[in-house]
């Protein structure tokens, strides 16, 4: 202290601070104002959005992606990044799943090694991190990749563990009083734990201080290994501990759960206020963020507003936050340096002090332009694709819906409503909102919707996701639908949601694919399972002269209705063609690159293959690329597929035949049944029923039946257009 200069004069921050800067230090007041904003347009536009139970749905929503960003909020405080925690998600899961049901662990033991296995985990990434001093983006970048490799290696990219007792399921599946989600006193616990370690412990301070500098920190006696160590491994049991509860709200563990739950983490964290450069950041904010996103989500669902929306505005959210950041950044340096240039000798910076006090001390040389401008353009490159997908699909649509208009009869144009006079609405999810499958499908609803003077919602996850559909039917349940209707991508996580639906009054149906029969009220079938997986093996055995080997390319491996195809064709070749063997069954995740790539890789391992059967509408042209490129004249395609997606293929001879029904008729089929359910028209025991254009369907028992699958061929297949 230079004794020539009064204590007095040099400034004190804390001092100075009014009551905003003491409570919103990064500006969560604006995010504050945006959540009330976002409350008052949706519970104006939002059918039941303010309500007791949508507000407890809202906090379920939040807490598998709330529990990982409270525990990414001290690790990027501190400087650092972990990309791994959702693929720690789906290891923990899967290992939870395993010691359960393969190796009979009672639950508790089997939670207990979780959570162990978290800790681990996280314990790997800080012993890198903190020992070795390699960057924390590199080595969770490594750990992302092996904790997930791990996960597929546990379950050979095939388990699906589920069957779990009703006991574990209420976890996250049940409600204290009806109303209260047991897991919400989960995301408390972990709230204030973060909270008091960060904002009311010498370990939070220590940890500010190391994100503003780690060698200061050093130098300060602050353990910086050690504290870093605390974070990571932190970071990992949170990781755990968020897998617990989603295999308890879904009913089923899976190598893939978790998958992007980090992105959106560190979006809430970033969103709240925390510092992508370190050494700020609060509990409060990272809450905020984090209910900013969800309300988001939950609102623009209860709206009937296109889901895509909320990735956009999401993005626009997070560049509005990086600039605010960056611009607070300039003028906190401006402040910084007038200080220095007013006081003859500015006290040494502390970084035991506050997180607001050690601010005055950072330097513009100190701020990392690389880091800014890293996240900036990240972003800006996440709300461009946002922004081309949900046009692309807009555009789509909108096309479809021109082409059914101008073709659909409206020679029962009379208004379906119901008892208060308003229209029915059934709310009707593809398992994938992209897939052209599903789009085609889309077209025949909204033709019959328009007949019927019905108001369809549409809505769904944009990939093969079985958690994002239980969210949306858990909105649709909270707007208080007449009747949802559902392609069901995992048969035990939905379910439960589905029955809590028919509790409320609201009818049930299942199309393309089922789940538990007591949980809806009829299924919408296209066809048989044994009928398509007998038409599937029926033509393989005829392109390969019933004799010779060939692989399957399934959309997913936990997909209800493409497994059962599979056990038919399976059960087809055993009772009546010895001489084909199928050597593999391939995942694609409903992406036509992903079937590029696993046929590719079927055609170096497996070089007898002379015959490849996709059984997902994108794995047809998929695999058939793969087959042309390779040059391989004596490999066929055949499976399952739209034939607008196949003629190109179909004509070059790579596709010799492949095998669908009219999926136009599948979704018109599906609204005009679940109009009949509504108003009492279909019933158990009956025969057949009228859908409109369709005339007289056959009904067997639960079942709404189609009709046979149809084969597509070089001799047929110009004609049809869909």
């Amino acid at each position: 202290m230079n004794p020539t200069i009064p204590q007095s004069t040099i400034r004190n921050p804390q001092s100075v601070m009014s009551w905003r800067e003491r409570w919103f230090p990064n500006h969560e007041w604006a995010l504050l104002l945006m959540l009330l904003f976002e409350c008052s347009v949706f519970s104006v536009t939002g059918t039941n959005f303010l309500t007791a139970g949508n507000g407890f749905e809202i906090v379920r929503l939040s807490v598998e992606i709330g529990l990982l960003a409270l525990a990414l909020t001290p690790v990027i405080i501190t400087g650092g990044i972990d990309l791994s925690v959702g693929s720690m998600m789906g290891l923990a899961a899967v290992v939870f799943g395993a010691l359960w049901r393969d190796a009979g662990w009672p639950i508790p033991l089997a939670v207990s090694v979780t959570l162990l296995l978290g800790l681990v985990g996280g314990g790997l990434n800080a012993a890198l991190i903190a020992r070795l001093k390699l960057p924390p983006l590199i080595v969770t970048l490594g750990t992302f990749s092996l904790f997930r490799g791990m996960a597929e290696g546990v379950t050979r990219g095939i388990e699906n563990y589920s069957g779990f007792p009703p006991e574990f399921l209420f976890l996250g599946q049940g409600y204290l009083g009806g109303v209260i989600p047991p897991q919400l006193f989960v995301l408390l616990a972990a709230i204030i734990g973060y909270g008091l370690l960060l904002h009311r412990t010498v370990i939070g301070r220590g940890l500010y201080a190391i994100g503003f500098s780690a060698e200061g920190a050093r130098y300060a006696g602050i353990p910086v290994a050690r504290r870093l160590n605390l974070v990571y491994a932190l970071s990992g049991l949170a990781a755990s501990v968020a897998a617990i509860i989603y295999v308890a709200h879904l009913g089923q563990a899976k190598s893939d759960a978790g998958t992007g739950y980090e992105l959106m983490a560190i979006t809430a964290v970033v969103l709240g206020g925390t510092s992508i450069f370190g050494g700020r950041g609060t509990v409060l904010g990272t809450v905020l963020g984090l209910l900013a996103i969800v309300i988001l989500q939950n609102g623009l669902r209860l709206s009937a507003q296109p889901a895509e929306l909320a990735g956009i505005l999401t993005g626009v959210l997070l560049l509005a936050t990086i600039l605010l950041d960056r611009f607070s950044a300039g003028l906190r340096d401006k402040a910084a340096m007038s200080d220095k240039l007013q006081f003859v000798d500015v006290p040494e910076c502390d970084p035991l002090r506050s997180q607001r006090q050690t601010e005055v001390c950072r330097t513009p040389s100190e701020e990392s332009e690389v880091k800014n401008s890293q996240v900036a353009v990240l972003s800006t490159v996440i709300l461009a694709a946002a922004l081309i997908v949900a046009g692309s699909n807009w555009l789509l649509v909108r096309s479809l819906r021109q082409e059914s208009s101008s073709g659909a009869a409206t020679k029962d144009a009379s208004s379906a409503s119901t008892a208060n006079g308003r229209k029915l609405v059934v709310a009707m999810m593809p398992k994938a909102k992209g897939d052209p499958y599903f789009i085609s499908c889309r077209q025949g609803a909204e033709e019959a919707a328009k007949e019927l003077g019905i108001e369809l919602l549409w809505d769904g996850p944009t990939d093969l996701d079985p958690a994002k559909q239980n969210e949306v039917v858990e909105a649709w349940i909270t707007k208080g639908v007449d009747v949802i209707a559902v392609s069901v991508e995992n048969q035990a996580g939905i379910s439960t949601v589905l029955r809590k639906a028919r509790q409320k009054g609201i009818r049930v149906v299942t199309w393309d694919a089922d789940a538990e029969k007591d949980a809806r009220d009829f299924l919408i079938n296209q066809a048989t399972p044994q009928g398509i997986g007998y038409t599937l093996t029926d033509e393989a055995a005829r392109i390969l002269n019933n004799k010779g080997e060939f692989a399957i390319i399934t959309a997913s491996l936990s997909a209800a209705n493409q497994n059962e195809w599979i056990k038919h064709i399976k059960a087809r070749l055993a009772e009546k063609y010895p001489g084909l063997k199928l050597v593999a069954t391939k995942p694609s995740d409903g992406d036509r690159d992903r079937a590029f790539a696993e046929t590719q890789n079927v055609l170096k391992v497996y070089p007898n293959v002379k015959l490849i059967m996709a059984i997902a509408a994108p794995a047809v042209p998929g695999a058939a690329e793969a087959v042309k490129q390779s040059g391989r004249a004596d490999v066929k395609v055949t499976g399952l597929s739209l034939p607008n997606m196949c003629k190109p293929y179909v004509h070059a001879g790579v596709i010799e035949s492949f095998v669908l029904w009219n999926t136009v008729d599948l979704g018109y089929l599906t609204v005009y049944a679940s109009r009949a359910v509504r108003d009492g028209e279909l019933k158990r025991g009956d025969q057949t029923m009228q859908a409109g254009r369709l005339g007289k369907i056959e009904i067997n028992g639960d079942e709404v039946r189609l009709g046979a699958p149809f084969i597509f061929n070089k001799a047929n297949v110009d004609r049809f257009n869909f």
